[in-house]
């Protein structure tokens, strides 16, 4: 008789870093404007360029505890059926996404 496969979920937190480009027109000699300008979200971006996702944690979580930190990270989904949870924000065993 074969052996069932137990599984467990695994939290895994990453940081995902950009580099981001804007051009920013300010007065001439004002060139520290542009920075206030950027840092208050008001310049259109000129580019980006994906530089590396960087994991910084992982830890075993139970499947309740995961749905429930599911409800507080992804608040528009909390009405959902737990099935409905997990196939939209879980990755199961074999499971693969491709982003590109």
């Amino acid at each position: 008789m074969a052996k069932l496969k137990e599984f467990e979920w695994v939290l895994v937190e990453a940081i995902d870093t950009f580099r981001m480009r804007y051009m920013v027109q300010v007065p001439k000699g004002k060139d520290l404007y542009a920075l206030d300008t950027v840092t208050m979200h008001q310049a259109k971006e000129f580019s980006q360029l994906h530089l590396d996702e960087i994991i910084v944690s992982h830890r075993v979580i139970s499947e309740k505890d995961a749905l429930k930190l599911a409800d507080e990270d992804n608040e528009y989904g909390r009405s959902w059926s737990e099935d409905k949870k997990i196939s939209a924000f879980f990755t199961k065993d074999g499971e693969k996404v491709d982003w590109d």
